[in-house]
């Protein structure tokens, strides 16, 4: 029989944001659990693009891939969803940021202690009253009934059964899998428990969710019980403070409410006041910002691919809410900084990467605020069409030319009625984006497969590079052409696994080793294969190349030997990429943060998040200062120690890279401190010199600077010098007045350019005055529409602006023809307006876009004038017909 509720003893605790926090981990620490910090939002886990839910930095351990980090853990997890970016504002509890307090165990306790625990949380810490608390539970879960139940108490009629889509987890179609358990906030208990519809948003909130993962999925989709049960929960912070500081939303609590007030601050009104539409505007930058905030801080730069779109996209959103509630100039940074302030205690990451932070969102501002001037003028004269919907060219239109991202076109249609044809924008946006992926696999799959097949036999590959060169294995797998082998002969294109092996295989950036495996038993004497790569699988090291000589089995013990000239030029150039990142962030910013990189033998790469470009005076100083520690002569300090001790140390971790609690520190005394698996030289005089090639920015807030060291440099001075000789011998000059003469040849290049291009504009002034007397006149207007081959575009622009100038503002000229007489198929068409027609509501570039679809081509452009291309020139006499009649219909 149910415990009767009591609720006299009850008092619902008022706290803040911060102090729920605390008590939960609080709570969960006095119960032996490990707090844990939390995650960062870009996850190790390449099947999503963020973190999502408190449990992801756990799935390895769920999965059984990675060791428990202990028996108990609880943490407080930044996440980001944008599933239901749409409902941010509109509903009382939708975020694309939030954070989620949990408490796990890793085949320790089970689903007594987690329930039991939730309801000692909910209602001892916290003081909620159990007349205001109701329980589900997976339909078939008895277990779990009956505990909250007979054991906590709970009144049957508020326990809820539901089904399968609603109370059961998984982690994938196969893998481990169980039932859930929620707790839910009752706002009305006084409307009683007959009846009770969790799904009513208005009345129950569900604020704690158990999961009690106790199967595992079998491919055929059966349920068999695991070994070792989990627990993984997840309490919505925002939702409880909703709750214990009684306000009618999340977005009123502490958490998020000072940036709405700061919002209406600069828009210099109360927010109670304002209508509900405007309040919408000022929830989602609240929201917005609190995310794009915390992305950056963990290194996510605005871009148009995987998370840098996310975080554009929020971005973009939030200025325009800004522009919604009259906000016209830029305003980011004013409510960051409220958004950091907040934060600062729990994350002081945040607040100690501030300045970076804010650069980054007025850099993204000012871009977005340009583009949204264009786009909105485009959208709304689409608008004040009235037309039915927005086409796919359109919003293609919008995102090609003007940069407005197609989410928001759809805001916008949506704010008035209109749908936009999506299928439409994506066939359009097919035809011409190619977009490269957040991560390219480069292992051939057919290898992949092969090696993972016998790798969980043969074990993995004891790696003996970092102090010998020469080391004797035994052969463990042979793959020829892709498919697992039990012997290989010359010509054999192969990858072999050893048990033992002196070749550094790729990772952290570094290049895999080159060198020979030769033969030492009788029969394997004259083999030789000559490896190219050496990469990782599973911790087997696969070393790839040809057989040039001889033949291998399985189980034959061979001689592996790097090639010294190589690994040495790779280690000079890795450690040279430490003493860069460095000098960077001694130079150029102290927030630099690495964002990937390239050692390989000739050259190095290092690319970092920056949201400016590095100046030359710059580069000049970093180069010095890496080659003055060069000169330094400083001897490197290798060790191995525990993660935590490394980085309180200081220790840089290297980007993309995983770590288990031991970790290896490549440390350069008073310059550089990294964790590294990779070869570098023992002290770095042995670099020899240092020296930058370029700089270039490859992605919005990323920058790149390529390199060279050691024997790099030289090649590199020998190929410089080789070219001077030949401008001398050119120039028949000195090596030192070659840029005087070259400087003088521009100048007179310049000069010569400006009397072709007179000489043109004078052939294009007259004939365009023999085109005149071609010119037709309907009503008060008149216009021309003529065919010119062998003109390209600016030409025939110059043309139409000419005779537009020459016939006044009631003309309208169309010019169209074949450039090139090589090309014959490519069609450039120019529509020129005068300005009476354009007040009239003609449209210059509205009316090129249908003619130059004629000859399989598109475009347009301003009202006064327009250009098109087209790749069908047998289509351009009736294209240039069809657009007489229609000029006709709107001159008429």
């Amino acid at each position: 029989m149910a415990v009767e509720r009591v609720s006299s003893n009850y008092q619902m605790k008022s706290l803040t944001g911060e102090e729920i926090r605390a008590a939960f981990l609080n709570f969960y620490e006095k119960r032996a659990h490990k707090v844990l910090p939390s995650a960062s939002l870009v996850p190790d886990d390449p099947t999503v693009l963020l973190t999502i839910a408190g449990m992801l930095p756990f799935k390895p351990v769920f999965l059984g891939h990675v060791d428990r980090p202990s028996k108990r853990a609880t943490t407080s997890q930044k996440c980001i969803r944008t599933n239901d970016i749409d409902n941010v504002g509109k509903t009382a509890r939708h975020h694309t940021f939030f954070e989620m307090l949990g408490n796990f165990s890793f085949g320790d306790y089970f689903k007594k202690e987690a329930i039991q625990w939730a309801w000692e949380l909910s209602t001892q810490v916290f003081g909620l009253d159990p007349k205001n608390l109701v329980v589900s539970v997976f339909r078939e879960d008895t277990e779990a009934e009956e505990i909250w139940r007979d054991e906590v108490g709970v009144d049957p009629s508020r326990i809820i059964r539901m089904d399968e889509s609603d109370n059961f987890w998984s982690s994938g179609p196969t893998g481990p899998c169980g039932p859930c358990s929620e707790l839910y906030y009752d706002f009305h208990p006084e409307l009683g428990d007959l009846n009770i519809d969790l799904e009513d948003d208005n009345r129950f909130i569900e604020f704690y969710n158990l999961v009690f993962m106790q199967y595992n999925r079998n491919a055929d989709g059966g349920l068999t019980p695991l070994a070792n049960c989990n627990i993984d929960t997840g309490m919505g912070l925002e939702r409880m403070a909703q709750i214990l500081q009684g306000v009618p939303n999340n977005y009123e609590t502490d958490l998020i409410f000072p940036l709405l007030e700061k919002v209406a601050s600069l828009i210099e009104v109360d927010y109670q006041a304002l209508e509900e539409k405007k309040k919408i505007s000022l929830k989602i930058i609240g929201d917005h910002t609190r995310a794009c905030v915390q992305l950056i801080s963990d290194g996510v730069s605005a871009s148009n691919l995987g998370r840098g779109y996310v975080l554009r996209r929020l971005l973009r959103r939030v200025v325009r809410h800004g522009r919604l509630l009259g906000i016209n100039k830029p305003f980011l940074i004013d409510i960051a900084e409220v958004a950091i302030e907040l934060v600062k205690a729990s994350y002081p990451q945040v607040l100690e990467r501030q300045e970076y932070i804010l650069k980054e969102l007025q850099r993204e501002e000012v871009r977005f605020l340009e583009t949204l001037e264009r786009g909105e003028k485009l959208l709304n004269d689409l608008l004040a069409s009235k037309p039915k919907q927005i086409s796919g060219e359109q919003a293609f239109e919008l995102y090609d030319t003007y940069g407005f991202p197609v989410e928001l076109t759809e805001e916008i249609a949506d704010e008035h009625s209109l749908k936009v044809d999506l299928k439409g924008f994506q066939n359009a946006m097919n035809q011409q984006r190619q977009r490269a992926k957040d991560a390219v696999n480069t292992i051939d799959l057919t290898l992949q497969d092969a090696i993972e097949k016998v790798v969980d036999e043969i074990g993995e590959t004891s790696f003996c590079g970092y102090n010998k060169l020469d080391q004797q294995g035994k052969i463990k797998a042979i793959v020829v052409n892709g498919v697992s082998a039990s012997k290989c002969n010359v010509g054999d294109k192969i990858d072999l696994v050893l048990d033992a092996t002196p070749f550094y295989g790729e990772g952290g950036g570094q290049i895999g080793d080159a060198g020979i495996i030769t033969g030492i038993t009788s029969d394997s004497l004259d083999t030789i294969v000559e490896v190219d790569n050496v990469r990782r699988i599973k911790g087997a090291f696969v070393h790839s190349g040809v057989v040039q000589s001889g033949k291998l089995h399985l189980g034959d013990v061979v001689e592996a030997k790097v090639n010294r000239f190589n690994r040495k030029c790779a280690q000079s150039n890795h450690t040279a990429t430490h003493l860069l990142q460095a000098a960077l962030k001694q130079i150029v910013d102290s927030e630099i943060s690495q964002a990937g990189s390239l050692v390989g033998v000739n050259r190095l790469r290092f690319d970092f998040h920056a949201s400016e470009p590095v100046s030359s005076t710059q580069l000049e100083q970093v180069e010095n200062l890496i080659n003055s520690w060069i000169t330094e002569a400083h001897s490197l300090i290798v060790s191995e120690m525990k993660i935590d001790e490394a980085k309180s140390a200081g220790a840089v971790a290297m980007f993309g890279e995983k770590y288990g609690e031991t970790v290896r520190v490549v440390d350069v005394p008073g310059v550089s401190m990294e964790l590294c698996g990779g070869t570098h030289v023992a002290n770095t005089a042995e670099i020899g010199v240092f020296k930058i090639i370029s700089e270039s920015g490859i992605a919005s807030g990323i920058r790149r600077i390529e390199a060279i060291a050691g024997q790099g440099v030289l090649n590199y001075l020998n190929e410089r010098e080789s070219v001077v000789k030949r401008l001398t011998s050119l120039f028949k000059a000195q090596s030192n007045e070659v840029v005087d003469r070259v400087i003088a040849l521009q100048t007179e290049v310049k000069a010569l350019n400006k009397l072709l291009i007179k000489a043109q504009n004078d052939v294009i002034a007259s004939r365009a005055l023999t085109l005149v007397d071609q010119v037709i006149s309907i009503r008060n207007s008149q216009y021309l529409i003529k065919r010119l081959d062998g003109m390209k575009g600016d030409s025939l622009q110059s043309m139409a602006t000419r005779l537009l100038d020459h016939l006044g503002s009631q003309s309208a000229i169309l010019l169209g023809g074949t450039p090139d007489p090589k090309d014959s198929k490519k069609v450039i068409l120019v529509a020129a307006f005068g300005k009476d027609l354009i007040e009239k509501g003609l449209h210059a570039g509205k009316f090129l876009a249908p003619i130059a679809k004629l000859c399989g081509g598109g475009g347009g452009g301003r009202p006064d004038l327009a250009q098109a291309g087209g790749r069908d020139a047998k289509t351009l006499d009736s294209a240039l017909e069809f657009a007489n009649k229609k000029l006709i219909e709107l001159l008429s």
